[in-house]
């Protein structure tokens, strides 16, 4: 069994939360919520250009090989709103182009199944390949930290 997460982000901290969880107010916020180490949910406010939700690991469509369990993605648009979220944060704290451009690297786009090459039973593969491609919640807290926040606990370590 895998690992499996949820933490809001509300500005200052990080909370255990549920993955339905929105913050009250309009301050900027960040929702996390890892399924069984195979992908994350980021939900984020305010959006910016971006739609508010990306992915980490895979999407959803791709995991579960179900157009209808999550939107197409649009990883440069949701790196653009990711961006814009960090400076909300950051007012200053750097160039925004070159943010969207670490955290472009970071975000999972939709994948034909049979175009995914982790399930072939080729273990040769998969051992070459960083943690953070087998277990997302090691790349959810390599994305947290490129985002100048502190790790939620259970990602600190």
């Amino acid at each position: 069994m895998g690992f499996f997460g949820t933490y809001l982000y509300d500005g200052e901290q990080w909370h255990d939360a549920e993955p339905d969880s929105r913050p009250a107010g309009d301050h900027p916020w960040m929702l996390l919520d890892i399924h069984d180490s195979d992908f994350t949910i980021v939900t984020y406010a305010p959006p910016g250009a971006g739609t508010g939700i990306a992915y980490l690991g895979v999407t959803p469509r791709t995991y579960f090989e179900d157009d209808s369990a999550s939107a197409p993605t649009d990883v440069i648009r949701e790196s653009a709103g990711l961006a814009a979220w960090w400076a909300t944060l950051h007012p200053g704290g750097g160039e925004v182009l070159a943010k969207q451009e670490q955290l472009v690297t970071f975000l999972a786009q939709d994948v034909d199944p049979e175009d995914d090459d982790l399930d072939d039973g080729d273990d040769a593969d998969v051992d070459d390949l960083d943690d953070a491609e087998v277990f997302v919640e090691i790349k959810t807290a390599r994305f947290v930290s490129a985002l100048d926040l502190p790790l939620p606990p259970a990602l600190d370590g």
